[in-house]
């Protein structure tokens, strides 16, 4: 994933290095590491209905971070694989679909702009899955061959940055909700315009 790349290349610094080292000493593989990043994620989701969001908020951080370390884990130790690449997609699905279930019960009923607050967060969700789906099926009926041009396929919001926001809405939410609805409702547009970015890149790729 680009976007994900791009960050773990950025903090491939040698304190980065020393800590995958170190981490790596345990003997945990890779593939371990992700699926680990599910059990703060999980954490997360539960501190979020028990109405605790500052604890959710650190424990989707520290999910995040187990998330970008685990790449840094397998280039230092030699082990990077398309299954590992495969694992950590499936898994950064099942992450973000707990943050946004996660989201939907600690925010209740109630309106933002006109809308139910379930109505954002619906559309936050059809966003961020349409946004991952939308290149992958391209790449899977190879409309988009070129691997190159599967990475331009880029948008508005991708993964790391749709996040990046709703993290930074949490935080915000902890001050006042509405500052985290607004949050959601941008991040929902966004995410949405990203996947009708994609599928007309796609469209165009093939004509």
């Amino acid at each position: 994933m680009r976007e994900k790349d791009m960050l773990k290349a950025t903090l491939r610094s040698e304190k980065t290095d020393r800590l995958a080292g170190g981490l790596a000493a345990i003997g945990l593989s890779p593939n371990a590491w992700t699926l680990i990043s599910l059990v703060p994620a999980l954490a997360g989701l539960t501190a979020l209905v028990m109405h605790q969001l500052a604890l959710g908020l650190a424990m989707f951080a520290l999910s995040a971070f187990i998330d970008i370390v685990d790449g840094t884990v397998a280039r230092v130790t030699n082990q990077v694989s398309d299954k590992g690449a495969y694992i950590d997609g499936v898994v950064d699905r099942y992450v973000e679909l707990m943050l946004y279930l996660g989201l939907l019960i600690y925010i209740g009923r109630g309106d933002f702009l006109g809308l139910p607050n379930e109505v954002w967060i619906v559309l936050l969700i059809f966003g961020g899955l349409m946004t991952s789906f939308v290149r992958a099926y391209a790449d899977h009926r190879g409309i988009v061959k070129d691997p190159g041009e599967l990475k331009r396929m880029g948008g508005l919001l991708e993964r790391l940055e749709r996040l990046m926001l709703l993290y930074f809405g949490m935080f915000l939410g902890l001050f006042d909700i509405q500052w985290l609805m607004a949050v959601i409702a941008l991040t929902a547009l966004l995410a949405n315009a990203t996947a009708l970015q994609r599928i007309r890149f796609a469209l165009r790729a093939k004509s």
